[in-house]
């Protein structure tokens, strides 16, 4: 058979690395990842191999209070055993950020996979209130390869100037910066792409931060 779809074989790479099959699908080889590696629950769309998955829930007691005050945080999976794994989310993007032994903060609902040697935790941005909706993040730290996915092509902001990003379309971000919440004069100031626009998150400091050309996908009405 013939077609241009063949072009789209499966990808080889080093085993125990995160490969971009293409823009939109992480493949990981098993061997050499320490036996196990962490996804987000239901992101697994074909595997070959002995390949276990057993669900992660939010990573301990700790962070599980943590999410279910904030309303952040990730359902894992821990994928472990051998072989190929795929994974994809809603055909968003993938970016492989490849930590050493620095931290970056990403918002929890855009992560899709990373190795286990890096920690990770739940923090509160500085100035969020209830009323803005709150703004908790995740902070990955250590070394290790982190899998984001981004909906819709992003732009990397350098930020050495006050920089104000649309909550829901900041993606990740240097730890390094000041975080705060700003308030746009009038509620009901639509500035933005969506219903928080009367709050952005302001980021001062030296670093970069990367915004999405999206607040995200739309929740499904029932």
């Amino acid at each position: 058979m013939r077609s241009d779809l063949m072009k789209n074989a499966e990808r080889s790479g080093e085993p125990g690395t995160f490969v971009l099959q293409n823009s939109r699908m992480l493949k990981v080889d098993l061997a050499g990842t320490g036996g196990h590696f962490l996804a987000r629950q239901g992101s697994m769309v074909a595997y070959q191999g002995d390949v276990d998955f057993a669900y992660q829930g939010s990573g301990g007691l700790g962070k599980l209070f943590k999410k279910a005050l904030t309303g952040e945080g990730m359902s894992l999976m821990k994928v472990s055993g051998s072989g190929d794994v795929f994974l994809a989310r809603d055909a968003d993007e993938v970016f492989l950020l490849e930590l050493e032994d620095e931290s970056v903060t990403v918002n929890g609902t855009n992560v899709l996979a990373f190795e286990s040697s890096l920690s990770w935790d739940i923090n509160r941005v500085e100035g969020a209130s209830m009323l803005s909706g709150g703004l908790f993040n995740t902070t990955f730290s250590g070394r290790g390869v982190l899998a984001i996915n981004v909906h819709g092509t992003p732009v990397v902001l350098n930020v050495d100037t006050p920089t104000y990003v649309d909550m829901q379309s900041a993606v990740v971000w240097s730890t390094g910066l000041q975080s705060s919440i700003r308030k746009t004069a009038k509620m009901s100031a639509a500035i933005g792409r969506g219903s928080g626009e009367a709050y952005q998150l302001c980021l001062t400091g030296n670093g970069f931060v990367v915004v999405q050309a999206s607040e995200g996908h739309p929740i499904p009405q029932h």
